[in-house]
Formats: C-alpha cells, structure tokens, sequence
C-alpha cells in the first residue's frame, strides 16, 4: 500500500514520471512494467516514507531521484520477480536492501538522494558477484550501524568494511585504512571489536589476515576452487607460489591472484609472469602444519606454500586449495 505522502507526489509528477516510464520501456528490452511497479511500492515507497518522516520537505527531490534510479535498476533486470535472488534469500539483494537498509539512513537519503541511493545499489551489485559473498550479513550489520553514521563519507567507509567481513577479502587493506577518518567508536564499532583503541586495533588486524571480532561467520581455515567441469575455477590441480599481495595459483593454462583471511577468500586474473615471480616452497613447521591439516589426502605430491601469516596446500588429486591460519610453535598467532 502506497503512503499518502508518497502518493501525492508521485500525482504532482505523473506526467513526467509516466513519459520516464515509457522511455525506460522503449530502451530495455528486460524493462517489466509490472515488476517496476512492484519495486515502486515496496522499494521506493519504504525509502519515500521513511524520508517523509524525518525531512518531508525532500521528499519531491528524493522521489524524483529514486524513481529514475528504480527505472535503470528494472530495466536491467536487477529488482523485481525476475531478479536472481540469492539461493537462502527470501528477496532479491537490492530489493532487500531498498525495503530494509536504506530507510535506516532516511536523513542521508534525504540529503543527497541520488549519490546515496546509487552508491548502496552499486554495492550491493557488486557483493553479488563475489563467490561466496555474504550480502545478508553486509546488509544487517550497515542497518545496525546507522544510528552512529553521520555522513555519507562516513557510510561509504562503514560500507567498505562490511563487505570485507561479509566475504570480500580483497577490501581489507582498504577497509583498515580508511577506516581510520572514522570518529574511535564508530571504527571500533564497525570492526566488531571490544578494543581500548583504534590504533591498537589496527595494529593487530594488519598484522594478522585470520583476526577476527569472534564472528560466527570468520574461521582459521579455507577451502577454495572446484574443477572446471563442475562449476568451479581450475581446469586442473593448482600449482602455488606466496606473493606479495597473497598467493599466485596456476591452473593449465590460466593464472589467479588469492586474497584470503578469516572472513572470506577471493580468486583475481593474474599473469604469468607474476606467478613465475612468486616464492615457492614452506619452512618445515609450514609443512608439519599442512600436512597434519592433509591427513585426509595422500601424501605423495603435496604440495605446500606459506607466507608469514597463512599456508596453503594442494593436492594432485583435488582442485581444490587449502588454507590455514599459521601456527606459531603448536599454538595459533
């Protein structure tokens, strides 16, 4: 059910709104009138209402803009019933996150209507396509944030971090660093950490990829990549070498870049020169590590890397890579 607010304004503008309308179907061949208007109401219609409430002399301006970005969003396909929703989602990710998220931050919205509006949704898409990306996780720990977010600077830093603990392993570094224009208890608060400091908590979350806050989602050790021929990322079993930004995979005739910590773990194209330029081979406790942790597969030809923090293994006969949060003289770091 459309609010009265919302509905007056989407009144004042139906001209203009209806002529949006059917340049968007004339441009998109996905565009669904239908699923458009389902998107009005539930999407736009909770953002519209939740600005209503705190700011309603915005709301022309907010609707104005949502209502153009909402056009885009459904003649890509992206909201609506023919959205690919997420496989344990009840929702589309950007139909939970239009309904749900952003009337948490209806002040914001209120503000800058279309770069908070489009950012969100930017982000959103993009943590869906990342393999094993948690994006009900990145959703409900942004929603409880906004209390304590003031800005969209702000939002845009707290934004970042979440997806680096919701599975997007290659945003950590920039996560840390920005993180550090945030007010103390913001960033303590955004880290899930109970800390005297942020400084002291940065200290220890550079130091070590496999920190975690005690989250039921981090773990000390990973398995990532499948055979091609199954859906997964190696046409073969991967050789490894430690580089300076994680590890440098070959599989046949194709190279990769893995970024992996507590929270997640991700596979980037690389050449092959730059895993020619890796390290290969592990100190003997790397290697008592990982073969305690390969008890599972033969022996013969495992292969083993490890840089100071992490060590990975794989097998001739798996595709897959192993990784484990390295141990210090038989005890965790």
């Amino acid at each position: 059910m459309v609010s009265r607010a919302f509905a007056d304004v989407l009144a004042a503008g139906r001209a203009g709104f209806n002529e949006c309308a059917r340049e968007a179907a004339r441009r998109h061949a996905l565009f669904r009138p239908e699923a458009f208007a389902r998107f009005l109401e539930e999407g736009v219609g909770a953002v519209a209402d939740a600005v209503a409430a705190v700011q309603p002399a915005r709301l022309p301006a907010v609707v104005s803009a949502a209502y153009g970005i909402a056009l885009e969003l459904a003649g890509r396909g992206l909201v609506g019933p023919q959205a690919r929703a997420n496989e344990s989602a009840h929702e589309p990710a950007l139909d939970a996150a239009w309904r749900a998220l952003l009337p948490r931050y209806a002040a914001l919205v209120a503000a800058q209507p279309e770069r908070v509006l489009a950012m969100v949704s930017n982000a959103v898409l993009h943590l869906d396509t990342i393999p094993g990306a948690r994006s009900g996780q990145w959703r409900a720990e942004l929603a409880a944030l906004a209390p304590q977010v003031a800005t969209v600077a702000q939002l845009r830093v707290v934004g970042q971090v979440a997806a680096w603990r919701a599975g997007a392993a290659h945003f950590r570094a920039g996560a840390i660093a920005a993180a550090a224009a945030l007010p103390e208890p913001l960033a303590l608060r955004a880290f899930g950490a109970a800390a005297p400091s942020w400084a002291a908590l940065r200290a220890r979350i550079e130091q070590d990829p496999w920190w975690s806050a005690g989250d039921a989602c981090a773990v000390r050790a990973r398995e990532v990549g499948a055979f091609s021929g199954f859906g997964g990322q190696f046409a073969a079993p991967p050789q490894l070498r430690a580089g300076a930004g994680g590890f440098l995979v070959r599989a046949g005739e194709r190279h990769f870049l893995l970024v992996a910590d507590a929270y997640g773990a991700v596979l980037h194209a690389a050449t092959a020169e730059e895993f020619a330029a890796g390290a290969d081979g592990a100190e003997p406790d790397a290697v008592a590590q990982a073969r305690r942790a390969a008890a599972d597969l033969p022996q013969e030809g495992l292969a083993v890397c490890a840089d100071a923090s992490t060590v990975a293994l794989a097998s001739p006969y798996t595709h897959a890579i192993r990784l484990l949060a390295r141990e210090r003289g038989g005890k965790h770091d």
